[in-house]
């Protein structure tokens, strides 16, 4: 892995099968950047301390051990302060990288100045967090006439380390100073030649995963969306019906308002306002209307916040995220109801999208591969993971899924013949 140490490269990611030697290469390289480079500054972060000195810390002792160096001579760690202090002056600092809700712009970090960092098990990381590191590695770069540089390792995971970096450069879109690196567990000559064959009898999905280093297969049970079912969503023919528009509002100056028209349950078209005011979106959605004919019944907002403003203006539909179950059906709300209906007639291949949009595809799939179900394992009301998870885990809004889901209010309501019960 020579562009770890060279000029060019600012960021690496090390992803794949489990016992590939992820943790020990990333132990390695801090180990031998603090050695070459005296009194320079290092973060080893993991998304809990706890874990990442029962883990990575141990390899790092492993890694120090196996070359010679030894605590108390070479260097000494400092179970207090979190420290790994080398004789040369460097450090290595561990970091606890969990997003809480106490410190979700995670101020701890912001006075920290690093030479470069090295993430273990990335992909149970936010990327606020990755960015929030990668803003902090300035120190000493100059005075040896190196570059910000960020290693990280894991293993598949459907999020944003598929994304941004093992997506790209399976398909050749990698941007130019990133690395991907793939990881098997054959690559490691000095693993157990037992740990093989104990990958083999994981379930299929674990042993795709983390035997194979297959990034497709998405260990997470809590999944209400099948991942080949969104990818179909993009060339399925949806039910016909009657013409519906549904829009999410951005609120306050945050995320995008996303208007989309549908026919039945086919998406004929997607328009995204990165700014815009009630009064443009209310003429916008106007226009829309009157060119397609659109019944005002059949246009839904979303009247949560500043929403509730296109509400009145419009005089249409409004869908409020937190209402009760229609029905009074066992969700936890509304908008919890609508995603379950959503992922359902998904799954079914009853929706389709008509987007010939990369990007827009890019960013529904990422979307709907995070609608997942919460506290799975506990009786009471169905719940989906709620909006600030998810933006945390894909660095924004899901403003096109949210879109998706408010036009299944139509199909949960109940109706009579073709006439919606009012």
């Amino acid at each position: 892995m020579r562009f770890l140490f060279d000029n060019h490269t600012n960021e690496v990611l090390f992803g794949g099968a489990a016992g590939g030697g992820k943790s020990w290469v990333g132990s390695a390289w801090l180990v031998t950047m603090c050695l070459r480079y005296p009194k320079t500054r290092y973060l080893m972060g993991r998304s809990k301390l706890d874990a990442l000195k029962k883990t990575t810390l141990n390899t790092f002792f492993e890694v120090c051990g196996a070359w010679g160096l030894k605590s108390g001579e070479h260097y000494t760690f400092n179970g207090s302060s979190n420290i790994v202090s080398f004789t040369n002056g460097s450090e290595i600092i561990l970091k606890d990288l969990f997003l809480y809700p106490s410190d979700r712009n995670f101020d701890s970090l912001g006075s920290l100045e690093i030479t470069g960092a090295f993430i273990d098990e990335a992909n149970q990381v936010t990327h606020k967090a990755i960015n929030v590191v990668q803003s902090r590695i300035r120190y000493k770069l100059d005075d040896y006439s190196i570059v910000p540089k960020l290693l990280m390792t894991c293993n598949p995971a459907k999020n944003w380390v598929y994304t941004e970096y093992y997506k790209p450069a399976q398909l050749g879109t990698l941007k130019d100073y990133r690395k991907f690196v793939p990881s098997l567990v054959t690559d490691n000559q000095f693993i157990s030649k037992h740990y093989e064959k104990q990958l083999s009898k994981l379930d299929e999905v674990s042993k795709q995963r983390l035997l194979f280093g297959n990034w497709e297969y998405d260990a997470d049970s809590d999944s209400l969306i099948d991942y080949d079912s969104i990818l179909n969503l993009f060339t399925n023919k949806g039910t016909e019906g009657e013409k519906y528009i549904s829009c999410d509002v951005a609120r306050m100056g945050e995320d995008k308002s996303v208007v989309m028209l549908f026919e039945g349950l086919q998406v004929v078209m997607i328009k995204t306002f990165d700014k815009n005011t009630i009064t443009e979106l209310a003429e916008y959605i106007r226009e829309l209307q009157k060119n397609h004919q659109v019944k005002l019944s059949n246009i839904i907002v979303d009247s949560d916040g500043v929403g509730g403003g296109l509400q009145d203006v419009l005089r249409c539909k409004g869908f409020i995220n937190n209402a009760s179950p229609i029905k009074k059906e066992n969700y936890q709300n509304l908008k919890t109801q609508c995603y379950y209906k959503l992922a359902d007639l998904i799954n079914k291949g009853q929706i389709g999208i008509s987007v010939i949009d990369a990007d827009k595809r890019k960013l529904i799939t990422e979307e709907l591969e995070q609608v997942r179900s919460k506290d799975i394992d506990k009786d009471g009301k169905l719940k989906i993971v709620p909006k600030d998870v998810v933006k945390a885990v894909i660095g924004r809004s899901p403003d096109y899924s949210d879109a998706l889901a408010m036009r299944m209010f139509y199909e949960v309501k109940p109706k009579i013949g073709r006439y919606n019960v009012r």
